[in-house]
C-alpha cells in the first residue's frame, strides 16, 4: 500500500511520500512515488502516486516520454490547470487500455500533482482515476492518497493556510509516523521534499530511512509528548 501527502500553505509546498509496495506479505518492495519535474526558471511540477504499480509506472513514462510532444507536454502546459488535465488523461487512458485486458485486477491509481509555473500562483490538484480532478483551496490546505487515515487527524488539528513552512513538514512527517506505526503495509525509506513558493526550484530534498537521527529525534519528541499530556490530564470523570 502507500501513503502519501501534500500540503499547500502560504510559504509553499511540503510532499512526503513512503517507498513501500507489496503484493502479500511475501512479496514486498520499494518504489520511488514522488516524481520531480524541474525546467530552469520556468516551472517546478511533482507528481506522487497511489495504487496500482502498474498503472503509475505507464503513466510516469507516457509523461516522461510526452515533453517534446504537444498533447502530454508538462514542459509546454501553459498553467498548473493544464497539468492537472495532461495528466488526468493519461490516468484515463492507460486505464481503460489495461482494464479491457484483464478481469477482476484494480488497475485505479490516484495521484497528487502540485508545482508552480512562471507568472501563475502556486497550486496543488488531486487527480481521480477517472481523470477528473479537485484543486487545493486555502480552507482544504492539503490532500493525501493511499492509507490516509491514520496521518489524518494530526492534519486536521494542526496544519492551515498560514502555518510556517518548516512547521508543516514536521506536522506532515509526525502524519507519515502516525501511519507507519499503524501500518505494515506502508514504510521507509521516505521521500520528501520542500519548496517555496514563487522560487521556482526545490528548496530541499530528502530520502529519510531508518538511520535518519533527525526523524528518529522528531518520532521520539512527538511520541513522549503525547505520553506527557496525557498523563497530565486531569480525571474529568472522577
Amino acid at each position: 500500500m502507500t501513503y502519501c501527502v501534500a500540503l499547500r500553505v502560504e510559504e509553499g509546498l511540503v510532499l512526503v511520500s513512503d517507498s513501500r509496495t507489496n503484493a502479500g506479505v511475501d512479496h514486498i518492495a520499494c518504489f520511488k512515488k514522488l516524481y520531480t519535474f524541474e525546467f530552469a526558471d520556468d516551472r517546478v511540477i511533482f507528481i506522487q502516486s497511489a495504487g496500482n504499480l502498474a498503472t503509475t509506472q505507464s503513466v510516469m513514462t507516457i509523461l516522461e516520454q510526452g515533453m517534446g510532444s504537444e498533447g502530454n507536454s508538462l514542459a509546454k502546459a501553459k498553467t498548473m490547470f493544464e497539468v492537472a488535465e495532461i495528466v488526468g488523461r493519461v490516468v484515463r487512458s492507460v486505464i481503460q487500455r489495461d482494464s479491457g485486458q484483464n478481469q477482476g485486477v484494480d488497475f485505479s491509481c490516484n495521484l497528487l500533482v502540485s508545482g508552480q509555473i512562471k507568472g501563475e500562483p502556486l497550486r496543488l490538484f488531486h487527480i481521480y482515476p477517472q481523470g477528473n480532478f479537485i484543486e487545493s483551496v486555502p480552507e482544504t490546505p492539503f490532500f493525501q492518497i493511499g492509507e490516509s487515515k491514520y496521518g489524518k487527524p494530526i492534519l486536521d488539528r494542526v496544519i492551515g493556510y498560514k502555518t510556517p513552512l518548516d512547521k508543516a513538514f514536521q506536522c506532515a512527517l509526525i502524519s507519515m509516523d502516525s501511519t507507519l506505526r499503524s501500518n505494515l503495509s506502508v514504510g521507509m525509506p521516505l521521500d520528501a521534499v520542500l519548496y517555496r513558493a514563487d522560487s521556482l526550484k526545490v528548496a530541499r530534498q530528502y530520502c529519510i530511512d531508518e538511520s535518519c537521527q533527525e526523524f528518529a529525534q522528531l518520532r521520539s519528541a512527538w511520541s513522549e509528548g503525547l505520553r506527557h499530556l496525557f498523563d497530565g490530564l486531569p480525571n474529568y470523570f472522577s
